[in-house]
């Protein structure tokens, strides 16, 4: 009574299901009603037909993990045999049900996923999750990672919280309103429908004490006319929430010893079994307690007993009897629980640990080591939350910190970049050893490659990195260099630093050829040491040995050193190998590279690595990552003709640079090109010069040592187009020199088309011929614009026919390619040659979204939707989804004409 607008938004919400947003959250203090509007909208959803799962947030089940999710999916697991057999066993292994060596985060979501999107083909199903902001965090987040692919599935998700920043999806799924005070009639109303023995006086004050509260309203009420006035006593500027709490003390307050030692026992661990809390009750009341004393608790409607089930009646209530409590009765109750749950062992960890007084360095390293096993069970968010108790019961400060640091590293494995800045402002103070201050020092740059490229910090991380190789530990030496090296990368701290990073590189005990040696040069010098990062990766085979980790590295040193191709062919292992074991952080990081790898050789279909590096990217936190995926697909827009000046995906990215300065020259390079090539396709040269020429003027924050050389190209092409031959010469001068005798192949590309646009008339003709036959010959995209540029100039020498055939073949490459802008320059070219009629087509697949084009692809080459749905990391439900609507687009009726239709152009 009085939610009317809020119960029929709910109503609305399941009216709606698989349409609109996905969840629907509910935002409000305690006693707002929140948790009685959600089992109103879960009695609507049953009288519908709708499948109700629930699951509800308490203070004690926060640190255990998959908990909460345990709770919701328990009606489901019946049908875990229809899981593939990685997420049924992850599934399992993650709720205590199996064994394994390690659960990843990731098919646990996967297989949440699969059992809710399965059961909303028999029945819709609203999902209701009360109290979300005190859900154990893995939970929480494999319910947002579903939450965020279930748009157009039959599940409904209704959610409450206590916190106006609460989340569970994003911002497109999500749907949050928050719970206002009742008016002063509605307050009226809610109060006679429960409540007529006060006077008139009594009953005014009640509405007005309330401020609105529906629970504070009945609970007044009650205390009223049950004679506990003690509220009454209580100051009028208390907040709402304390004055509650003091109308449950009071009724509390009225138990005996033994009702008392239940629900204190329930209040610390609330949600319990039954027989649980009446067995440590009775370890706390030194006497046997049996379910009779539960009774009157539940009379004062301080405790809900439910069948073998007992939990306190509200948050509020389990608040006040806290509170009540001395912090040796807590001590005490918790004990009691850890003696009785010996069998559970996270839940017997986590009360031993809350039964200490002062520090206990026996449970502290007891809680390390449920934090390994909780970190290989999956519950990373978890084992990071021990590690820091365990900390906190630490004798030793070494160890103290030692523990801080790695609940730190967890955190930074989670995306969490709050807490990593609150537990490195705890360590700072403290005296470390070598090894600990090089885990502060790469935790200062862990987000965002580097929180300062300043060079007196990339100094002290490259002589920390020194001090582990003298000490032997070699790893955490080439994690550190590797660290300092990828700082270069972002913004250069200068040749002095560059060169200490390199002599410190050397200097590590390891083979020539490892992998993190390679990547280390490449990120510091791509220049001077590509000939040799160049042959040493020319000794890898193309598996790379079957790590992703190594390919991924291998991958990130071609990509350095401007051997795009060899990138390219390391980074797609690394990306399947990433996908196939769900690591999304590092899945991200490489396919926003693979996007720039295939920016840089021509390829321009977002769909295979930009749009889903930018997915990733946000949904783990990697705000660079995602801005660098970002860049790509306007690009991709830009080459293709969905160009818009004020471009809002590189609005985002420029914003992410402001944000992260140590990141800025790197993505507002990126920035430029994107915008210089966009003018340039849309034949604009003058602001094309405009955007490319600040990328090659050193005090341009835009400014970046190695990707000038990624746009030499088009900035000699905005030059001739321009009259600005001298000046762009001028400005190619130090990277040319940069680039010295390197042979790789992406810079040779942008050096030999520079070449040729920018030669005199009586040089022109050899310099393109030279560049046909160049690096560029094997790459579609390159080879065009070299036929587009010779073609162009042939046209401008007044050898119009000569012209032509290389104007005709640009046009016929960059339509096949997708590139509709420059496919229009080209036949600008050809009218101007005397060569009119041609109608540019499209390609069906023109009209599928990037999600869309990667499943018709994978479809094509056989895969099943469930073999799509594990690698793109949707339900096959999804995918079918998709196809559905990719085959009329196509024009295309069955799976089995997929190949031809992607084939097709027009």
């Amino acid at each position: 009574m009085g939610r009317e607008a809020e119960a029929r938004l709910l109503r609305r919400r399941l009216d709606a299901v698989g349409d609109g947003p996905v969840v629907t959250g509910l935002v409000g203090e305690p006693g707002a009603g929140k948790t009685a509007l959600v089992a109103a909208a879960a009695d609507v959803a049953r009288s519908r037909g709708f499948a109700v799962l629930t699951a509800r947030g308490s203070a004690a089940e926060a640190s255990l993990p998959f908990a909460a999710l345990h709770q919701l999916l328990r009606p489901l697991l019946p049908k875990v045999d229809q899981l593939s057999s990685r997420q049924r066993g992850a599934l399992l292994a993650c709720f205590g049900m199996g064994e394994a060596d390690d659960v990843n985060p990731l098919f646990v979501s996967l297989a949440t996923l699969e059992l809710l999107v399965e059961h909303a083909v028999s029945a819709p199903v609203l999902v209701c999750l009360d109290d979300l902001d005190r859900m154990d965090r893995p939970s929480v987040d494999a319910l947002g990672f579903v939450a965020r692919r279930l748009r157009g599935e039959r599940v409904v998700v209704v959610c409450t919280s206590r916190s106006p920043g609460t989340e569970l999806g994003d911002r497109s799924t999500d749907e949050w309103t928050v719970l206002q005070g009742l008016d002063a009639d509605a307050s009226t109303e809610l109060l006679h429908s429960r409540s007529t023995r006060l006077s008139p006086a009594l009953e005014q004050r009640v509405v007005r004490e309330s401020g609105g509260n529906p629970l504070a309203l009945l609970e007044f009420a009650t205390a009223l006319e049950a004679g506990r006035q003690a509220w009454t006593d209580l100051d009028d500027d208390l907040p709402m929430t304390a004055r509650l709490e003091a109308a449950f003390a009071v009724r509390a307050g009225e138990l005996d010893h033994a009702g008392r030692a239940v629900v204190d026992v329930a209040a610390v661990d609330d949600g319990s079994i039954l027989r649980d809390v009446l067995a440590a009750a009775t370890i706390l009341h030194g006497a046997a307690v049996d379910a009779e004393a539960a009774a009157p608790a539940q009379v004062l409607g301080l405790l809900v007993v439910s069948g073998d089930h007992c939990r306190i009646a509200s948050p509020l209530v389990g608040s006040a009897l806290r509170q009540t409590m001395s912090a040796a009765r807590r001590r005490q109750a918790h004990a009691a629980l850890a003696e009785v749950l010996v069998a559970d062992r996270d839940r017997a960890m986590w009360h031993r640990a809350a039964a200490v007084d002062g520090r206990d360095e026996q449970v502290a390293a007891d809680l390390e080591r449920a934090a390994a096993d909780a970190r290989r069970r999956g519950a990373v968010a978890t084992a990071a939350g021990w590690l820091e108790r365990a900390a906190a019961l630490s004798l030793d400060p070494a160890a103290r910190t030692s523990r801080l640091l790695g609940s730190a590293e967890l955190a930074f494995e989670l995306g969490r970049f709050e807490q990593v800045e609150q537990i490195k402002a705890r360590v700072a103070g403290a005296e470390l050893d070598v090894r600990d201050r090089s885990r502060l020092a790469w935790l200062e740059g862990a987000f965002h490659d580097g929180s300062s490229s300043e060079p007196s910090e990339v100094s002290r991380l490259v002589g920390l990195a020194r001090r582990a190789t003298t000490d032997g530990d070699v790893d955490l030496a080439l994690q550190l260099l590797f660290g300092a090296a990828r700082r270069v990368w972002w913004r250069d701290p200068g040749d002095g630093v560059r060169a200490e990073i390199v002599d410190a590189v050397r200097n590590v005990p390891v083979p020539a050829q490892d992998p993190r040696i390679l990547a280390a040069m490449a990120l510091a010098e791509s220049f001077d040491l590509s000939p040799i990062v160049i042959d040493q990766l020319r000794q890898w085979p193309p598996d790379a040995g079957g790590s992703p980790d190594l390919a991924g590295l291998l991958g990130i040193a071609a990509f350095c050193v401007g051997e795009f191709e060899r990138a390219d062919t390391f980074l797609t292992l690394a990306i399947q190998e990433l996908r196939a074991q769900g690591r999304l952080s590092l899945l991200a990081e490489a396919l926003a590279i693979r996007s720039w790898t295939e920016v840089n050789l021509g390829i321009f279909e977002p769909a295979r690595s930009a749009e889903e590096a930018v997915r990733l990217g946000d949904e783990t936190g990697q705000a660079v990552w995602a801005a660098t995926a970002r860049i790509a697909v306007a690009v991709a827009d830009g080459v293709s003709g969905r160009w818009v000046p004020r471009h809002v995906l590189l609005a985002e990215a420029e914003h992410t640079a402001v944000r992260t300065p140590n990141a800025s020259s790197s993505l507002l390079a990126g920035v430029q090109q994107a915008r210089g090539m966009a003018e340039l396709g849309a034949d604009r040269p003058e602001q094309a010069f405009g955007e490319l020429q600040r990328i090659f003027v050193p005090d341009d924050p835009a400014f970046q040592r190695v990707q000038q050389l990624w746009a030499v190209g088009y900035l000699a092409d905005a030059a001739v187009r321009t009259g600005r031959r001298d000046e762009a010469r001028e400005l190619l001068e130090v990277p040319v020199r940069l680039a010295g005798a390197t042979p790789a192949s992406g810079y040779a590309i942008a050096l030999e088309y520079a070449d040729a646009v920018l030669a005199d008339d009586a040089s022109a003709e050899a310099a393109f011929a030279d560049a046909l036959a160049g690096a560029a010959r094997s790459y579609p995209w390159h080879r065009a614009r070299l036929q587009l540029a010779h073609g162009s100039w042939l046209r401008r020498q007044r050898r119009v026919v000569e012209s032509r055939d290389p104007l005709r073949a640009a046009r016929g490459t960059f339509a096949a390619l997708g590139a509709a802008t420059w496919a229009a320059r080209a036949d600008h070219e050809l009218r101007a040659a005397g060569e009119l009629g041609w109608q540019p087509v499209t390609s069906p697949r023109e009209d599928l979204s990037a999600q869309e084009a990667q499943i018709a692809e994978l479809a094509a080459q056989g895969l099943s939707n469930r073999e799509i749905g594990q690698r793109l990391f949707v339900s096959h439900r999804t995918v079918g989804s998709h196809l559905y609507r990719i085959f009329p687009k196509l024009g295309i009726t069955s799976r089995n004409q997929l190949a031809g239709a992607l084939a097709r152009r027009g």
